[in-house]
């Protein structure tokens, strides 16, 4: 079975698992939106209203092996995994993107900056502030979330359409064992753009993954280390120290980034001593990225 299979069976079973002792999520409403059609394909997010909502976005990135659905919504919302965010009265964006094999990681990225875009544009229908966005999102969407932080920004000025003159910004990120450097995973020179250890997600890469050159090239545009700024938000990561697929010298490479850039703002690592990629009970560490939120998104404490 390939790598990127038995995550998505482990996602599987751990949703299932869960769900079969999770309390009901506190949801007021959840309403699919379309926002954007690419090549036929009708791109959605879900807004999902808590029974008691504070005005504040968090927008969770739906990406396994950058590969996305529905089922994965289900299985987080039964399995608990929104729960904490959504008690504390986050209205959740849950983005879907356009998948592997059809579509690679630039055409991905592309998605959630506008998925963001849009959901800034309407941000008044949907009752949250615009200017107040909160990301997260485990392993690629983790990558994902790390994407927006980095290189989120003003939209078109002259844009055709409104919504693409929309900033795709975002003012805190939260991720669990992110990607952020394919081109020096486990150590500085250790390839992985489509190869490697990432062999088997060699579709989400695409062609500009066959040859060594070009992946020198392609690996640092799509790494999100390589734009990190001294501008960019709160960042919280959350990642297990023996975790084999991603390794947590990619969490400690980008905070050790973020200091030689000069980040202002907090950026930091919590390790999760002897944790694989992903673990049972992951749901009660999403109360840190609720806690996250509402420290750099609402100015609140604990």
């Amino acid at each position: 079975m390939s790598p990127l299979k038995r995550l998505l069976l482990a996602l599987a079973l751990t949703a299932s698992a869960l769900a079969a002792f999770a309390a009901p999520p506190p949801v007021a409403s959840r309403t699919e939106v379309i926002y954007h059609r690419k090549f036929g394909t009708a791109l959605t997010f879900d807004v999902i209203k808590p029974t008691q909502p504070n005005g504040y976005a968090a927008i969770y990135m739906v990406s396994g092996g950058f590969f996305s659905s529905h089922e994965a919504i289900d299985g987080s919302l039964k399995g608990g995994l929104l729960t904490p965010l959504l008690e504390r009265g986050y209205t959740v964006f849950a983005v879907v993107h356009g998948s592997q094999p059809r579509f690679v990681i630039p055409e991905i990225t592309e998605d959630i900056h506008r998925a963001v875009r849009f959901i800034r544009h309407h941000a008044a229908d949907y009752g949250v502030k615009p200017d107040r966005f909160g990301i997260f999102g485990a392993s690629a969407g983790g990558h994902l979330s790390l994407t927006l932080g980095t290189q989120g920004g003003p939209g078109k000025a002259d844009a055709k359409d409104p919504v693409d003159r929309e900033s795709s910004a975002v003012q805190a990120v939260a991720a669990f064992f992110p990607p952020t450097d394919y081109l020096n995973w486990r150590e500085q020179g250790d390839d992985a753009v489509g190869v490697g250890v990432l062999k088997d997600f060699k579709p989400a890469f695409g062609a500009r993954s066959d040859t060594a050159e070009s992946r020198a090239v392609y690996g640092k545009e799509i790494s999100p280390l390589n734009f990190v700024k001294s501008t960019m938000p709160p960042t919280l990561l959350i990642h297990g120290d023996a975790d084999a697929l991603v390794p947590i010298y990619q969490a400690e490479i980008f905070v050790k980034q973020a200091e030689a850039a000069g980040v202002k703002v907090p950026v930091k690592l919590i390790r999760k001593p002897g944790l694989l990629h992903g673990w049972p009970g992951i749901e009660k560490d999403v109360v840190t990225f609720a806690d996250w939120f509402d420290e750099h998104l609402r100015g609140v404490k604990k």
